[in-house]
């Protein structure tokens, strides 16, 4: 039975989210996943709990090791599919790869801020 959503915290959430994201944004495609993390990071923002700051930074830092002006997106894109066509539209097979590598890394990611705080 899964737990009333405003009863978990933001990485319960995000898990949960993660494990059915087709039920929040339809089909649940790179575009709709991360469309959605941004407008929930921006309304958490309001309330003092946002999730998402530091985390293009953090991703820099562990990933990609240099300068980047990618937007988080474009970052995970290029850390799950290295050899990428960014010209080409995704493969379904690709889209699957970059949503496993984006809700990996960004349940490290609270994961470790969670430690510091």
């Amino acid at each position: 039975m899964v737990a009333d959503p405003n009863d978990l915290t933001e990485r319960e959430f995000i898990a949960l989210f993660a494990r059915r994201s087709g039920m929040y944004v339809g089909r649940p495609d790179v575009r709709g996943v991360t469309s959605f993390l941004t407008g929930y990071d921006t309304a958490a923002h309001r309330y003092g709990r946002p999730i998402l700051d530091g985390f293009r930074e953090w991703l820099i830092t562990n990933y990609i090791g240099q300068h980047s002006s990618f937007g988080w997106p474009s970052l995970i894109e290029s850390i799950a599919l290295p050899e990428r066509d960014f010209a080409a539209a995704l493969t379904p097979e690709q889209e699957a790869r970059v949503l496993e590598i984006l809700f990996d890394l960004l349940d490290k990611f609270m994961a470790e801020r969670e430690t510091i705080t």
